[in-house]
């Protein structure tokens, strides 16, 4: 099991130039967890495809319905002094500390791109590439 951010989610589900990438690392670990933070930021990332005309409403739909399904049993509520103390200490958002929490809380890898987390979290963070080399 990994932690996932929410961008790796959008780029498994809309197509574009990370798509492979999501989809290989979908591959290599099918067991996607989150903060529930994630829908919300999916929910986000979609309503702004679909105002910029890049996806169907009614598509969007369905792409958040079928992520949901794939996150469904690995959705956690992360506690929000943990949150709030990685933020802190790292001058990353409380959004990204989210993801970062549950990944310590559950002893798992975070696979991201972001770099500023990346930078922050070495010993959870880690690129879509270099978890698929590991």
């Amino acid at each position: 099991m990994i932690v996932v951010d929410t961008n790796l989610v959008v780029h498994y589900y809309v197509r574009g130039t990370h798509s492979s990438l999501a989809e290989a690392v979908l591959g290599r670990d099918a067991l996607w967890a989150a903060p529930l933070l994630w829908r919300s930021e999916f929910r986000n990332a979609l309503a702004l495809f679909v105002r910029q005309r890049l996806v169907a409403l009614d598509d969007a739909v369905l792409l958040a319905l079928e992520a949901e399904r794939l996150m469904a049993g690995r959705e956690h509520a992360v506690v929000s002094h943990r949150v709030l103390r990685l933020a802190a200490d790292s001058g990353c958002s409380a959004y990204d500390c989210e993801f970062v929490a549950l990944a310590e809380d559950l002893d798992i890898p975070l696979v991201t791109s972001d770099r500023q987390v990346l930078r922050a979290f070495p010993s959870f963070a880690v690129t879509p590439e270099r978890f698929l080399v590991a």
